[in-house]
């Protein structure tokens, strides 16, 4: 082989090696275009949207069915309203609830959608009655200490100097 054709060979392994690379950084973002096809709109709103992105996926049973395409403030409720693009080969009945859960244990957030039993389905434009907001591990862990103190205080007898045991000596 000559020179020539050995830098030739080595540019285009680097240049595979750079598209391959742009192809995963796109893919890790979610920037990659997974669904070409039509979509409708739906809402949702939260009170706590925790981690939540414009377009972190929307779930069900594991399988991607659409993004989320916007989130806002509501200035009258002062809710987070997320905007969703599903599918249009995917129909949820009215009664869906929606759910910001987490990928992993500290992963990245996406909505989880639990079908309900209503006959009738969720058209474009319709907004999601039933949400759950994303759990903060802030939220719990400040729960936690806070339900701990509440025992450790209500042990103590009533009347009792701080510090002082009833138990016999």
């Amino acid at each position: 082989m000559s020179k020539r054709n050995v830098e030739l060979l080595v540019g285009l392994f680097v240049l595979l090696g750079v598209g391959a690379m742009v192809f995963l950084a796109l893919k890790a973002a979610n920037l990659g275009s997974s669904n070409a096809g039509a979509t409708y709109t739906v809402q949702a709103r939260f009170d706590n949207i925790g981690g939540l992105k414009p377009r972190a996926a929307v779930r069900t049973a594991g399988v991607t069915v659409g993004r989320v395409t916007g989130i806002v403030l509501d200035n009258q409720t002062y809710q987070g309203v997320v905007t969703m693009a599903i599918q249009a080969n995917y129909k949820f009945p009215k009664d869906t609830a929606a759910k910001i859960l987490t990928s992993g244990l500290l992963g990245d957030q996406y909505v989880g959608l639990e079908p309900g039993g209503d006959d009738a389905d969720l058209g474009p434009g319709a907004t999601i009655a039933q949400t759950q907001s994303a759990v903060v591990l802030e939220n719990l862990i400040g729960q936690f200490l806070t339900g701990k103190a509440d025992e450790a205080g209500a042990g103590a007898a009533p009347g009792a100097a701080p510090g002082a045991s009833g138990g016999l000596k």
